[in-house]
């Protein structure tokens, strides 16, 4: 991909209007979770959002901090000088997706024992109006300085009141040149060698949305159709045509499918694509395939858990990783974007590896859609888990 003229810009904000309006907090309650928490999440009793003001104060730190996150998120090095310089201990618990923290933490109903959660922004709104989130005292976070303002100020929390982005990417493929010998270029393509020469031996990320990505992308629908005639086609074809050939629903196949060579082809976020290959030991194996003719585009938040016990180490840890320094660290370890101002002159100066997987040229951009969220968020989950049964997971 060309770099001549890098963008440190997210798509257009339009592109990422969320339908709060539509979703009063009984529905979204309905909504969030997986279809066998549906039940447990429609029931909970109505409860608007806190808007008190932040607990932290620039008190004494916390002896220990909880963050729940996606997997493998953050440079461990950079956590442990965290505890080093400023004494809280960090633990880290993690789920696969925002359907998962979600049914969790309503569950929980401010007792899930974490501070520091990272949700994807479209999910926020709700999030914030149904009281999951607690506001940020930006105070106590002065390196927000340090992120691009192309990073703030998203649709899905104007102010910056209740999040911070933390990193940035996109969904694609990896595929084993070893076994795939022909070339793979499109969602059309990593259907046809899931069917065919990775029959039994591909993986799908854990996550709804982009499993039911892959066929409204590979068919030109949009990925956020709210048609039942689009869900029900989707549907047919991952239960019965996709499932059959599938061997696991993995969100992290950097962590092992990759550097292990357990699959032959795996759907997968662009960061943990890069991971997997630099820790592979045979690295020319593997190609990374950017999903086309479109795709995904997420943003992932730092963001406070209603309830947390140590909101002082939670805002202390948010702003020490800021920094750019830290920045840059991350991104190497995560292999994400961060949002922070000149993060790609840092990372090309630091002489990063296989930072085309990390950077996107505009027109590339164009190409990828950030997911709203819907009336249709339930059948997506529902349609995910028919699928998990039908292959057998």
């Amino acid at each position: 991909m060309s770099h001549e003229n890098p963008v440190r810009i997210l798509a257009s904000t339009a592109a990422t209007k969320v339908m709060k309006s539509e979703l009063n907090r009984r529905r979204f309650l309905a909504l969030s979770g997986t279809t066998a928490g549906a039940a447990l999440l429609a029931a909970c009793s109505p409860q608007s959002g806190t808007g008190s003001s932040p607990q932290a104060t620039g008190g004494a730190l916390e002896g220990g901090l909880s963050v729940y996150s996606w997997g493998d998120y953050d440079d461990p090095d950079l956590v442990n000088e965290f505890t080093a310089d400023l004494g809280p201990n960090v633990t880290f618990d993690s789920f696969n997706s925002n359907e998962e923290l979600i049914s969790k933490l309503v569950a929980a109903r401010g007792t899930s024992g974490y501070d520091i959660v990272v949700p994807t922004g479209p999910f926020l709104p709700q999030m914030i109006e149904n009281g999951l989130l607690s506001p940020l005292n930006l105070d106590l976070i002065p390196n927000i300085k340090h992120v691009d303002p192309a990073f703030l100020g998203r649709d899905w929390d104007p102010n910056n009141e209740y999040s911070i982005s933390k990193a940035w990417g996109t969904t694609g493929f990896v595929y084993d040149k070893t076994k795939i010998t022909r070339e793979l270029t499109s969602w059309k393509d990593f259907i046809d060698a899931a069917q065919n020469e990775a029959s039994g031996k591909t993986s799908v990320l854990d996550d709804p949305a982009p499993l039911l990505g892959i066929y409204y992308w590979a068919n030109g629908i949009d990925w956020n159709t709210t048609d039942e005639a689009d869900l029900a086609a989707a549907e047919e074809f991952l239960t019965t045509q996709l499932a059959p050939h599938l061997s696991a629903f993995d969100s992290y196949p950097g962590g092992a499918a990759i550097p292990q060579a357990q699959q032959i082809l795996m759907q997968c976020w662009n960061g943990d694509a890069r991971l997997g290959i630099m820790e592979s030991d045979e690295p020319e194996r593997w190609q990374w395939v950017l999903g086309s003719p479109d795709t995904e585009l997420w943003m992932d938040n730092w963001a406070i858990a209603e309830g947390a016990t140590n909101p002082e180490a939670a805002h202390a840890f948010i702003n020490y990783v800021l920094t750019p320094e830290a920045a840059v660290r991350q991104l190497d370890y995560t292999g994400y974007q961060t949002g922070t101002s000149g993060i790609e002159d840092l990372a090309r100066d630091a002489e990063l590896e296989m930072l085309d997987l990390v950077f996107f040229d505009e027109e590339t951009i164009k190409t990828m859609h950030t997911q709203t969220i819907s009336e249709a968020q339930q059948r997506i989950v529902e349609i995910w888990d028919k699928t998990k049964v039908a292959a057998g997971s």
